[in-house]
């Protein structure tokens, strides 16, 4: 096992990667005591972890509740979230109670954001089932529900107490869920780390395969980047942004094509071609590394053409849903850009410079 920290001062907290530790009790042992914890995961995932969980935290809690969600990101909303709430109040849980989200990305925002909300706060974990939310989501307490009009928009900043990755829990994941979550593993490269991302084309083949070493140097390595990002730049005034590169046009397809018919990493995946293609067509980056990069998202397994999301005036919507994007400053959609292999930058593009790369990069 190993641990990596995310410095945050009173609020910091360990990730724990490894294999098996799941049911690790000494991985548990720091947590705040409470009378009661609540798991709360989805239909898919607690047949196959719930009663290792379970079974973990039974000597250390006198109450275990359980709480199973519909599967899938079209149920990352409102009703879906008062599910949780429903079963904290029913189940008179306190303000100690210790909750558990044991699932991927939408498990992790919706139990973090109903965290954050019951009682004005109440502790959390994150045991990320998926590769996408052991890189990503788990990490940095960005919790959320989805808007029909924009992606995440409706959530709150809250850090968890503990993350646990085990890795063992991706030998089950869907190849489809695998290529997501390396979408969110590959960004890290043009943003922060070439020799990562030469890492990451010499090893897609192992990781497609599963390979213990290789998933756990690409989530060690994935973490820890993310990790010194937070930690300079917890709510995202500035720095933190860059973590979001190709998110901008991803967010725009999985809400204007209806959530859950592309996967977050599949929109993340053709998203992060088309901002690449937008700094080529500023200047930042050369057409070489924006072949680099598509060669790629597509050996990975991702689609690397957005998708048509309004057959009138395609552009036209894209443009509107990103005009939604958290990033954005007075009606002005911000960027994150390849400013050069390795560096990132967040800014603005003309609007027919981004309807031509938009009109090109989709299928």
């Amino acid at each position: 096992m190993e641990s990596i920290e995310i410095d945050l001062g009173e609020r910091s907290y360990p990730i724990a990667i490894g294999s098996g530790i799941l049911s690790d009790a000494a991985i548990y042992q720091g947590l705040p005591a409470a009378a009661q914890a609540v798991i709360v995961s989805n239909g898919t995932v607690a047949p196959l972890f719930e009663a290792r969980l379970r079974a973990v935290l039974q000597p250390r809690y006198k109450n275990i509740q359980t709480v199973v969600l519909p599967d899938g990101e079209e149920h990352k909303n409102w009703q879906t979230l008062n599910l949780i709430f429903d079963a904290l109040l029913t189940h008179g849980c306190d303000r100690k109670t210790l909750m558990f989200a044991l699932g991927g990305g939408v498990i992790g925002d919706m139990t973090g954001f109903a965290a954050a909300c019951y009682m004005r706060g109440v502790p959390f974990v994150q045991v990320p089932t998926t590769l996408l939310a052991q890189v990503d989501s788990s990490v940095g307490g960005k919790t959320a529900i989805n808007h029909p009009l924009g992606k995440n928009m409706i959530g709150a900043f809250y850090q968890p107490q503990l993350v646990v990755c085990d890795l063992e829990t991706l030998v089950s994941l869907p190849q489809r869920e695998l290529s997501a979550g390396l979408a969110e593993v590959i960004k890290y490269g043009p943003i922060a780390d070439m020799g990562f991302m030469a890492w990451l084309e010499a090893n897609m083949p192992a990781l497609l395969a599963r390979d213990a070493i290789a998933l756990s140097q690409a989530v060690k390595r994935s973490v820890e980047i993310k990790a010194e990002v937070v930690g300079q730049d917890e709510k995202e005034a500035g720095l933190r942004a860059i973590l979001n590169f190709g998110h901008t046009f991803g967010h725009a397809m999985e809400a204007g094509m209806g959530y859950g018919k592309w996967l977050h990493g599949e929109g993340v995946g053709a998203g992060m071609v088309m901002a690449a293609e937008l700094s080529q067509r500023l200047n930042l980056v050369d057409q070489d590394f924006v072949q680099r990069l598509r060669r790629l998202i597509e050996c990975a397994g991702l689609p690397a053409k957005g998708a048509v999301i309004d057959e009138k005036d395609n552009a036209g919507r894209y443009l509107e849903l990103m005009r939604v994007d958290k990033k954005s400053q007075a009606g002005e959609i911000r960027f994150v850009l390849i400013d050069g292999p390795g560096k990132a930058v967040v800014q603005s593009a003309p609007d027919d410079l981004v309807r031509e790369v938009i009109d090109a990069c989709c299928i």
